[in-house]
């Protein structure tokens, strides 16, 4: 008795096991299956550098060279040489497609032929480079190197634009906002003074207040390209300091550093689905009414 009494025990000790085994196994996929569905699942879809096209636009002309900074220097100069630093920097970190973007038409045909040229391409991206000045009742005078010569030591720092009438007006946000934040990440910061009511017609609404990106939406070169497009202020060349800083090498490098960095992530998000897509463009009779609206303004850009 004592015997059988022992090996039902151990039967049944032995059915419990088995039974916690089959449960594990059931519960629990072998290694083999574990490897097979982590293959499965795809890769996340990464950027193309090679085939991301961004157009790095040079604001104004060599004939109408935009503002003068407070030493005598035409804007165009510097927009020039800081355009080339920013497509050779997207050049070296891959983006071989990239376009640095002349033109020699005057306002107003010359701002549509930018924007004709970038469509025509096509861009993945159009940034426009520019350097910021005050308006005129700002403008204070001084004496360098014997000429007289204007300045405005009142402000200083970056801004970014983009239009709500762009094709692409929620990926033109997204890329100002990362490239407001890659130039912050690089000790560089936004200039508040357009969201003042002393710049009158020349005031502007911020989008993101975090990042720098403020809102104009008649802008010729934001609005009529059919691709994500901001307008960067790199600094004031009014401001005395600012002048200088902008005029180094190492500013430019900065700056070019953050469009860099800008891009790359801008081109992963798109890769990755998370950039909103294009909208539909507003009807030619409806754009061109824009065109006779626009405003003076829009000469400066």
């Amino acid at each position: 008795m004592v015997v059988l009494g022992t090996l039902r025990a151990a039967g049944a000790t032995a059915l419990t096991v088995l039974s916690l085994l089959l449960l594990c196994v059931g519960r629990y996929p072998a290694r083999g299956e574990d490897r097979a569905a982590v293959a499965a699942k795809p890769a996340p879809a990464t950027c193309q550098r090679s085939a991301f096209r961004v157009v790095v636009d040079v604001g104004h002309t060599l004939d109408v060279p935009g503002a003068l900074s407070a030493r005598g220097i035409p804007e165009y100069a510097f927009n020039l040489q800081l355009a080339k630093d920013v497509k050779q920097a997207l050049v070296d970190a891959g983006f071989s497609k990239t376009v640095l973007l002349i033109t020699t038409t005057a306002p107003w045909a010359g701002l549509l032929e930018r924007a004709a040229r970038a469509n025509s391409m096509p861009a993945d991206l159009f940034v426009s480079i520019h350097h910021d000045s005050v308006p005129d009742y700002l403008i204070e005078t001084w004496q360098y190197e014997g000429q007289d010569n204007r300045f405005s030591d009142r402000f200083k720092g970056y801004a970014i634009f983009i239009s709500n009438n762009n094709a692409s007006r929620a990926a033109s946000l997204k890329f100002g906002s990362l490239l407001g934040k890659a130039l912050q990440a690089r000790g560089l910061q936004y200039t508040p003074h357009y969201t003042l009511p002393l710049m009158g017609r020349y005031r502007h609404a911020l989008l993101d207040a975090a990042a720098g990106v403020y809102r104009y939406d008649q802008l010729i070169v934001l609005r009529d390209t059919r691709m994500p497009a901001v307008l960067l202020e790199a600094g004031s060349i009014v401001n005395r300091d600012e002048e200088l800083e902008l005029a180094s090498p190492e500013r430019r490098s900065r700056t070019s550093a953050a469009v860099t960095a800008a891009v790359e992530e801008f081109c992963s998000a798109r890769a990755q689905g998370n950039i909103v897509p294009l909208v539909k463009r507003p009807a030619p009779a409806k754009a061109a009414a824009r065109h006779r609206v626009a405003g003076p303004a829009v000469l400066r850009r």
